[in-house]
């Protein structure tokens, strides 16, 4: 335990290092930014800042209605994709670590549905911000996602997985309309993760993997909905993917354990080594930008209080024993033999103080007017009657928004 305890503070120097080390861009990529085209010049200059970088900085791509409709016509319903484009990301292609995501003002899809899909798109490595100056649906934002990751990392995605990607974005929200934001998540990751690792694909075999991971989550799914979810894993079956991205990235969405202290270790080597992968980009937005209702959701969060909320050991537990098997095991017989030692110094402790984790949310400040967050937005949310569209009698509507 000695042998240990003497490692702790070198620990504890590490660790704190490590939560403000930036990952590790690809050396052939570059940072991009893409901009909803119905932004007016004021919202756009807003979500540069919000961003922490500038257009000096990156290369920026527009993105509008039409580019969003290429890939969910058919797939969601008009009133998902609206007619007016507000969404906007900001994204950087890393070399490891998985995907990491960050979303703002996005109320129909969260940062681990769009983690989820970019992978399903082909995506292995990166980290995104998804934002708008207002409230949108965030329906079409994937879209400028993997326009932005195409053109930052100069690889082209196939054009299959990118429709499937948005597939598995618009079915993950319309499940979650029914059991749950989280619930509709994690099933549709463990689904996936069954058909990439264990190379399903008939339908049969399917099936029995969708009723396999809702009792496992103690959800009830509809015929209607396990079939929809079958014939998406289908198409995501005909595709080849790397099986330790994909675990990578679904591990950093589980907070699992192992993927979870992996990337901690791999944070402290970096160091030494140049590699980081705690989130870059994802830590410099400034909230403060986009006002004090702004709405932040982030996978490194997730695995934050997934781990920190963890029933069978609590944080400083997880940290000191995954050291303890680091650097060589339990030093448990070694106490005993040395407290058992008539030359141990007897005015020594091993007893020592176990600093407490007063780590929370990382959702940065949250003061300040809006820049640009007024209320225009994309096509009202349907109303009861199932309206939807934009106001006629308005340039642009009132109210959540839709894309």
């Amino acid at each position: 335990m000695k042998k240990f305890k003497k490692i702790i503070p070198f620990i504890m120097i590490l660790s704190a290092a490590f939560a403000n080390l930036p990952m590790v861009a690809k050396a052939d990529s570059s940072k991009v930014v893409t901009l909803g085209a119905n932004l007016s010049d004021e919202q756009k200059n807003s979500m540069y800042e919000y961003f922490g970088t500038s257009a000096d900085k990156v290369e920026t791509i527009e993105v509008t209605n039409a580019d969003e409709r290429k890939y969910m016509e058919g797939i969601a319903t008009e009133a998902q994709i609206g007619t007016r484009t507000y969404s906007c990301s900001y994204v950087e292609p890393t070399e490891s670590g998985g995907i990491q995501v960050k979303t703002a003002n996005l109320t129909f899809v969260t940062s681990s549905m769009i983690a989820s899909t970019l992978m399903t798109s082909g995506v292995e490595n990166c980290n995104v911000v998804a934002a708008s100056p207002i409230e949108v649906s965030g329906t079409g934002a994937l879209t400028g996602i993997m326009m932005a990751y195409e053109t930052a990392s100069g690889e082209e995605l196939d054009e299959g997985q990118k429709a499937a990607a948005t597939e598995e974005l618009v079915t993950t929200g319309e499940l979650a309309d029914s059991i749950g934001q989280k619930e509709a998540t994690d099933l549709m990751n463990d689904v996936k993760q069954d058909v990439i690792e264990n190379d399903l694909s008939e339908e049969g075999e399917i099936t029995d993997a969708v009723n396999k991971a809702a009792d496992n989550l103690n959800v009830s799914l509809t015929d209607e909905q396990i079939d929809k979810i079958v014939a998406l894993m289908q198409k995501i079956a005909q595709y080849d993917y790397d099986v330790k991205s994909l675990k990578d990235t679904l591990e950093n969405l589980e907070g699992k354990t192992e993927g979870f202290f992996t990337k901690l270790w791999n944070s402290i080597k970096g160091i030494f080594g140049g590699g980081s992968d705690d989130g870059g980009i994802l830590n410099n937005t400034n909230e403060d930008i986009l006002g004090s209702n702004i709405v932040t959701d982030s996978t490194l969060d997730d695995i934050k209080e997934k781990v920190e909320n963890t029933d069978t050991e609590g944080w400083w537990d997880k940290i000191v024993n995954f050291f303890k098997n680091l650097f060589g095991g339990s030093d448990d017989k070694e106490d005993t033999e040395q407290s058992s030692s008539p030359e141990e110094d007897k005015g020594s402790s091993d007893n020592a103080d176990t600093p407490q984790d007063t780590s929370g949310d990382d959702t940065g400040g949250k003061t300040g007017d809006s820049a640009g967050n007024d209320s225009s937005g994309e096509d009202a949310q349907p109303d009861t009657s199932g309206a939807a569209g934009e106001d006629p009698g308005s340039e642009e509507p009132s109210g959540n928004t839709q894309e």
